[in-house]
C-alpha cells in the first residue's frame, strides 16, 4: 500500500505540472501513468536520421504563452520560431494565401454581431446560405475540423469568435530538442522533491469518500491518498461506463460526469514522413507551381490527408501530414498502412508525381492515430454550445476530495494547447494548497 498526501492520475502536462507543484510545496506525491512513458500526448521521439526530433502529438508554442515559456526559460529549454509561407493546392493550382477564403471578412463581421451561441454549422447554414457561399461554408468547416480537430455540428460559434478575434499568426515556435524535454525537467523536479511516478500503472476504478481515495492499479499495487487530482484526456473521462477503458468512480459523481460528455473532444491522426529528398523545394515542382516552395511552412488543400507543414525555417526531407475533425474519426479504426497509402496518394496529387516513386524515396514514417490510442482517444478538446456551464461543474471538486485537470478546463483562447494544460494543473494544484 502506498499512501500519499495527493494522488495524480496521468502524466501528461496537467499531471505532471500539479505533481510538481504540490511535491515543491512539501506535499507527498504520486503519479501513476498507464503508458510506460510520461508526457501523454506530449511524445518526443529521436530522429534515428540525426536531424531533429520527432514530435508525434504536441509541437507548437501557438502564441507568446507565458506559462510555457516561464517554464522552459527556468529549465534552460530553447524555443525558436516556427513556420514560413503559407500556401493552398486547389483546383489544380499552388496559391500562396495570407486571407485566401473569399467572404471571410463578412463571415467574421457576422460572427462578431451573433448575439446568441450556436454550432458554427448551425451559423453557417442560417447566414451564408447559397451556392455563392458554398466556398466559404467549405472552407470555415475543413478549418474547424482541421484546425481545433473539432466537429462543426458541435462547435461553439462564440469559441471560435473569441479564437480568431485573438489570433497571432506571426508567434509561434517550436521547442529545441522537442516538448519531452519539457515533461523531463517537470519529472525530474517532481523525483527531486520527493514525489513519485508510477508508469505502466491503468486504473479503472476510484474508491473515494471525504479525504479518503482508493486506487488498485493494473500491477496490483493499491494507492491512497487524501485528495485526487484526475488529470486524464477528456477522450478517456467520456468512455462510456461498462465499455472497454471506462473510468469509474465509486460513488458515482453523476453531475460531473454529465459534465464531462457535455464538452467536445477531437479526433485526430498526425503522419510524419520522412523522404531522401525535400522533393517540394525541387525544380520539379517550382515549375509547377509557378514559384519555389523553399520556404514553404504549411500547405493546405482538399485531399484525403488535406493538411502538410514542413519544419521550416529548417529545411528537412520530413513533411508532416494531419487530419482532424469527423474525417479523422471515421479512420479511428483504419489501418496504419492504408493511412500511409492516403498519405502518399495526397502528396502525389498535390505534387503531380508517381505514387510509388514517392514511396522509393521514404526512408521512414511515424503515423499516430491519436483516436485510436486507448489512453488517449483524441486530439484536445474544444468548445460546445454548453462548455461553459460544463467547465463550471469541473473546476469544482467534488466534496473536496476529487479535483480535474486537463487542457479541457482552460477557458483562455489557447485552448487545447499544452500551455492550456499546465495552467489546469497548477490551477487544480494551487487550489488543494
Amino acid at each position: 500500500m502506498d499512501d500519499s498526501d495527493i494522488l495524480i492520475i496521468g502524466a501528461g502536462a496537467a499531471g505532471l505540472m500539479a505533481a510538481r507543484t504540490l511535491a515543491k510545496a512539501g506535499k507527498k506525491v504520486a503519479v501513476l501513468e498507464a503508458r510506460d512513458r510520461i508526457g501523454g500526448r506530449i511524445y518526443t521521439l529521436e530522429n534515428a536520421s540525426g536531424q531533429q526530433p520527432l514530435e508525434l502529438g504536441a509541437e507548437f508554442i501557438h502564441g507568446d504563452l507565458p506559462l510555457t515559456k516561464s517554464l522552459l526559460d527556468e529549465a534552460g529549454i530553447a524555443y525558436e520560431h516556427a513556420g514560413a509561407s503559407m500556401w493552398r493546392y486547389e483546383d489544380g493550382e499552388f496559391k500562396q494565401n495570407e486571407t485566401f477564403v473569399e467572404h471571410w471578412d463578412a463571415f467574421l463581421n457576422k460572427l462578431g454581431d451573433l448575439e446568441q451561441d450556436m454550432s458554427i454549422n448551425c451559423f453557417l447554414l442560417r447566414e451564408f446560405k447559397g451556392e455563392k457561399y458554398r466556398r466559404l461554408r467549405e472552407s470555415v468547416r475543413q478549418f474547424v475540423s482541421g484546425y481545433d480537430n473539432a466537429d462543426p455540428k458541435k462547435a461553439s460559434s462564440f469559441s471560435l469568435r473569441r479564437e480568431w478575434q485573438s489570433e497571432d499568426d506571426g508567434a509561434q515556435y517550436r521547442v529545441a530538442g522537442g516538448y519531452g524535454k519539457l515533461t523531463s525537467f517537470l519529472a525530474g523536479e517532481i523525483i527531486g522533491a520527493g514525489g513519485h511516478i508510477y508508469l505502466n500503472s491503468v486504473v479503472k476504478k476510484i474508491y473515494w469518500q471525504q479525504h479518503c481515495v482508493k486506487v488498485v492499479s493494473s500491477v496490483g499495487c493499491t494507492h491512497s491518498a487524501k485528495q485526487l487530482i484526475v488529470a486524464l484526456p477528456l477522450g478517456v473521462l467520456q468512455v462510456n461506463a461498462g465499455d472497454s477503458g471506462a473510468i469509474s468512480f465509486i460513488p458515482p459523481i453523476p453531475d460531473h460526469i454529465k459534465a464531462i460528455n457535455a464538452l467536445g473532444f477531437g479526433a485526430v491522426i498526425k503522419i510524419l514522413l520522412e523522404f531522401d529528398e525535400a522533393f517540394w523545394e525541387d525544380k520539379q515542382t517550382e515549375k509547377l507551381a509557378g514559384k519555389s516552395l523553399s520556404n514553404m511552412g504549411y500547405l493546405f488543400s482538399t485531399e484525403e490527408i488535406p493538411t502538410w507543414w514542413t519544419q521550416a525555417p529548417e529545411h528537412t526531407n520530413i513533411l508532416t501530414g494531419w487530419i482532424g475533425g469527423p474525417e479523422a474519426a471515421e479512420k479511428t479504426d483504419t489501418h496504419i498502412t492504408e493511412i500511409l497509402k492516403q498519405s502518399l496518394q495526397s502528396l502525389a496529387n498535390i505534387f503531380n508525381r508517381d505514387e510509388q516513386q514517392l514511396k522509393q524515396k521514404l526512408r521512414n514514417y511515424h503515423i499516430v492515430n491519436w483516436t485510436a490510442d486507448e489512453f488517449a482517444r483524441g486530439s484536445y478538446a474544444y468548445d460546445t454550445v454548453e462548455a461553459g456551464q460544463a467547465r463550471s461543474i469541473l473546476l469544482e471538486p467534488v466534496e473536496d476530495t476529487i479535483f480535474f485537470a486537463g487542457e479541457y478546463l482552460y477557458n483562455g483562447t489557447a485552448m487545447g494547447t499544452v500551455e492550456a494544460a499546465l495552467d489546469s494543473g497548477l490551477r487544480a494544484a494551487e487550489r488543494i494548497q
